[in-house]
């Protein structure tokens, strides 16, 4: 420890130094438990302290007695933080920790009144042991855990983009090759370890470990790897492709959480380095007596995989670097894997490779919870509203199909019949010149935008959908042909815009649909690649989350368009990114 007061109070302390012996003699022999011990030491040296200014209690025996334990609530607030208005912690995990180190204190001092027969101390610590049951979850544990939760409210869930994920292998592959290189050539502990720090990402990143479980790996598990050919037995029950992968990767089996054991696969390219490296520890000044694989030269410990990953995330390039750590990558394999049809007998395996229960990654590693309810129980709501719910009678989910642009027709429907004028002729007149007014501009925005040759004619005439047969002009000169299929063509349209109106009445509900195919100002306008790649390259992210942007992401996207989006509104460029959602989740 740092030797400083709290290291004073705790060698002070004979009950506290007691807890610590206990969890040596439990988890002395892995040097990664080390921290945690002192750590858990520090944390009652700093509430003894804290006690000995607010309270009566001077030293961590005082605790264990059920007179005292309003001044071990009081201890316990002060030392974390406890605000008296709000009901919460600022270190709502220190509450919960230093209860359980207070009830392991109250167990050591049991067993010693036992061992001794002392009656009277056993009676002390029962009923203390009594009290706290009673009363600890109602004044510490139930704020410390409503704290804790309430943090993790409207959190944004960070998962690594695709790219990013690629971005970063292809980058270690690179460096992997450099630095194996450079190794061959110059035995140096830079060299070493860079290597170490190299392949010690590739592992975590391509097996999506915990950084610990790969991070603390010793060099007897990589030798003691099974080898052995693959059994011909079970090599009949698998196919040509799964044998090839059989031959090509390899496997070791090391201790993860909770003493699991936990299967890697290695590449014939991190063997083939971890072989290096383990050739030449001793000339890199890496000291025998080290058993990891990932050992740092002149030290008794090992580099950690976390520190390495957050390194290489922003040497690579990604987007998201931040995004990028061996939690994270674990979250999203396990979560995009609930996407695949994987029978049960299926994600037991998966779940036992990546070292989880069965249950556990049931509950947890699953689709996001807002991202179901965005997407699929937003669905029932929506049938509901619309009194449409009868439409997908034995349907699932995933098979029902009801967009909001869907819902927004009829509100604007609604709408346009609560605004009804008195005389319903009047609203026909008004509606029947403004859908002449819209279609005279298309024709004029469409002469103007292309010249009537023969061959565009063809060709607006399949997009209109006009069904008149074309007209064969072989005039002497091109000016001729062309000012008689301009005139077919102006004849064409005028045609079927009398046969549109001759056809459907132009009630105002029509006109507010017509109006919704062309545009609210008119003629539609088609977005051109230019649109289309400026929008692409500031709300990608958006498109691909399945999420519909708002007003200030779309603004800055026009902004930083330079002059491309300089004709769309910031509505624009939000309906052409939810049109696209909708298009893609159709697909």
């Amino acid at each position: 420890m740092a030797q400083d007061d709290v290291a004073h109070a705790v060698k002070q302390d004979r009950y506290i130094l007691a807890l610590g012996e206990k969890m040596y003699n439990k988890k002395g022999e892995n040097p990664s438990q080390h921290q945690h011990i002192r750590q858990t030491l520090r944390e009652l040296g700093r509430l003894v302290i804290k006690g000995r200014k607010v309270t009566p209690l001077k030293k961590m025996k005082d605790y264990i007695n059920p007179k005292h334990f309003q001044h071990i609530i009081k201890a316990v607030k002060e030392v974390t933080g406890y605000d008296e208005k709000t009901n919460k912690f600022e270190k709502a995990t220190l509450a919960t920790k230093l209860g359980q180190s207070i009830q392991k204190i109250a167990d050591i001092m049991e067993g010693e009144a036992l061992i001794t027969q002392n009656e009277e101390k056993l009676k002390l610590v029962r009923d203390f042991q009594g009290i706290y049951r009673l009363r600890w979850n109602e004044m510490i544990s139930s704020a410390a855990y409503r704290t804790l939760e309430q943090k993790k409210w409207n959190a944004p869930q960070l998962i690594p983009l695709a790219d990013d994920v690629k971005k970063i292998h292809m980058y270690l592959d690179e460096k992997q090759k450099q630095y194996y290189n450079q190794l061959c050539d110059e035995k140096t502990s830079g060299k070493w370890s860079n290597l170490a720090k190299v392949i010690l990402a590739q592992m975590i990143i391509f097996n999506r470990k915990r950084e610990g479980e790969v991070s603390k790996m010793s060099v007897a598990t990589f030798h003691s790897r099974d080898k052995s050919p693959l059994n011909k037995d079970v090599a009949v029950a698998l196919t040509e492709v799964e044998r090839l992968l059989c031959a090509h990767f390899e496997r070791i089996e090391t201790c993860g959480k909770r003493g699991r054991k936990v299967p890697v696969i290695l590449t014939p390219v991190m063997v083939e380095s971890l072989e290096l490296l383990i050739k030449e520890r001793c000339s890199c000044g890496v000291s025998e007596g080290n058993i990891y694989l990932f050992a740092r030269p002149g030290y008794d410990t090992h580099f950690r995989g976390n520190d390495c990953i957050r390194a290489y995330a922003k040497q690579c390039g990604a987007k998201l670097p931040e995004a990028l750590s061996s939690t994270k990558l674990r979250k999203q394999v396990a979560t995009l894997s609930r996407v695949l049809n994987l029978n049960d007998t299926e994600q037991d395996q998966f779940a036992d490779f990546l070292g989880h229960d069965i249950r556990i990654h049931r509950k947890f590693y699953r689709l996001p919870e807002g991202t179901l309810q965005l997407a699929k129980i937003s669905k029932i709501l929506m049938a509901c509203e619309q009194g449409r719910l009868a439409e997908f009678k034995g349907k699932s989910l995933d098979q029902i199909t009801i967009s909001p642009s869907e819902k927004s027709m009829a509100e604007n429907n609604e709408a346009a019949d609560s605004c009804s004028s008195e005389n319903d002729s009047e609203r026909e007149e008004s509606s029947e010149k403004s859908y002449e007014e819209n279609l005279t501009g298309e024709m004029s925005a469409i002469r103007a935008k292309q010249p009537m040759t023969k061959g565009k004619l063809g060709q607006k005439r399949g997009s209109h959908e006009i069904d008149a047969a074309a007209t064969d002009c072989a005039s002497e000169n091109d000016s001729e042909r062309e000012e008689s299929s301009e005139k077919s063509y102006e004849e064409n349209l005028t045609g079927e815009m009398s046969a549109i109106r001759a056809k459907q009445p132009m009630t105002k509900g029509k006109l507010g649909q017509k109006r919704g195919s062309h545009g609210a100002k008119g003629t539609k306008r088609f977005w051109s690649t230019i649109e289309v790649d400026a929008v692409e390259d500031s709300l990608m992210n958006f498109i691909r989350m399945g999420k519909t942007p708002g007003k200030q992401d779309c603004e800055k996207c026009i902004a930083a368009s330079g002059q491309a989006l300089v004709n769309r509104d910031w509505r624009a460029v939000k309906f052409y990114v939810h049109n696209r959602i909708v298009a893609d989740q159709r697909k």
